[in-house]
């Protein structure tokens, strides 16, 4: 019997999603993928989530989104949220944009039924995947003239610490997922990635990146202080207790400082973003996704092969997060929550209900991830090593 999924209330998450196309076969060609990712854009805007980055597969996607606290848009903004979504709608679907502003214009507020039918929908990352995979599934039933299920079963999720450590380790998981596919040596390179559509200045890609150092829409990332944990999580093979800055400094001290984000369309974030936000933060972005990816600096120099790190890693040997980070690791995918020991820990408390009499603590390490992941905890105990 499958377990509930675990979901915050009452703050704001982030959530790392992912979902397979059925029987693992590569339906998904290069407009599937971008069809994917407007309609990901699009719903994201009308759900008021945020999308800090993704990955389209031929035959999966990830995605890492940030759900706010609460969802009460005045009238005005429900109307074009509705825009975003309903904008090319269906005569059915148009209908409720039609309706929704004739209210707006002629009483000066919208139609209390719509409202709720359309706040229902929104602040809630089960109903946003849901919507999403039956959207694209529509649109590819009728586009090749099939007919029956396209996904393999329902999407998995990790609740992922909301800490700048955690959050690039995650995000750059996803980032790099072509590249330990073979497809492309430098993420900048696939197309269908967030750092690639960042790089090639897609505003709400870099709005998205950017909120890895300025926190989500609310202001700065929550600590795992609020959220129970006591400590705050540095990046993985850190002491967890600080996101490790020079002297001491929250590493996000001087992208809190610079950034003026504004609130706008996409989950609160304006989605035009300053160009030099973008480089500042592109930057330390791309300095820690090529660390992570193996490369040394940016000399160029090739990264270890996939033998290479299992054999170092079955020695005992330490390699960098980027080696790690180069081989499939189940706990990203299939950890229940991901961060530092004291922010798990205080998720299992809150769930405790959810297991057993026999279980003392939440947080379970990494197994064989070596010191690159020893800062980072699992909620699930997966009692393999992270790279077999």
């Amino acid at each position: 019997m499958r377990r509930t999924r675990i979901k915050v209330k009452n703050r704001a998450a982030v959530y790392h999603c992912v979902s397979r196309i059925v029987g693992a076969q590569r339906l998904l060609d290069d407009l599937g993928k971008e069809t994917l990712v407007r309609l990901l854009r699009r719903l994201a805007t009308f759900c008021g989530l945020e999308v800090i980055t993704y990955c389209i597969m031929s035959n999966h996607f990830h995605v890492l989104v940030r759900v706010p606290a609460e969802q009460n848009p005045t009238d005005e903004e429900l109307v074009e949220r509705m825009k975003a979504l309903y904008g090319k709608a269906k005569p059915r679907e148009a209908g409720l944009l039609y309706e929704a502003e004739k209210g707006l214009h002629d009483h000066g507020r919208v139609d209390a039924d719509i409202r709720k039918r359309m706040l229902a929908r929104m602040g809630d990352v089960s109903a946003f995947m849901k919507e999403f995979k039956q959207r694209f599934s529509k649109w590819y039933n009728i586009r090749h003239q099939r007919f029956g299920t396209l996904w393999a079963e329902r999407f998995r999720s990790v609740l992922v610490e909301d800490q700048t450590g955690v959050l690039e380790t995650v995000s750059a998981y996803i980032d790099l997922n072509a590249v330990r596919a073979g497809l492309v040596e430098d993420p900048k390179d696939y197309r269908h990635c967030g750092y690639a559509a960042a790089v090639a200045g897609d505003a709400k890609a870099r709005s998205g990146l950017l909120s890895l150092y300025t926190g989500g829409s609310g202001g700065a990332s929550q600590s795992g202080a609020e959220a129970g944990g006591g400590q705050r999580a540095g990046a993985p093979g850190e002491e967890a207790g600080a996101v490790a800055g020079p002297r001491g400094q929250d590493a996000r001290a001087p992208f809190l400082a610079g950034a003026q984000v504004a609130a706008g369309s996409e989950g609160g974030r304006e989605s035009k973003v300053k160009e030099h936000e973008w480089k500042e933060v592109g930057v330390e972005y791309r300095r820690r996704l090529f660390v992570r990816g193996g490369v040394s600096g940016g000399s160029g120099k090739a990264a270890m092969s996939r033998e290479q790190i299992r054999r170092v890693l079955k020695r005992g040997g330490e390699l960098s997060v980027g080696e790690v980070l180069r081989m499939r690791i189940r706990h990203m995918t299939d950890g229940v929550v991901l961060g530092s020991k004291g922010f798990v820990d205080a998720v299992w408390l809150a769930h405790r209900e959810r297991f057993g009499s026999k279980r003392r603590s939440g947080a379970r390490p990494i197994r064989g991830g070596g010191t690159a992941l020893a800062g980072l905890r699992a909620l699930r105990d997966l009692r393999v090593d992270a790279i077999s």
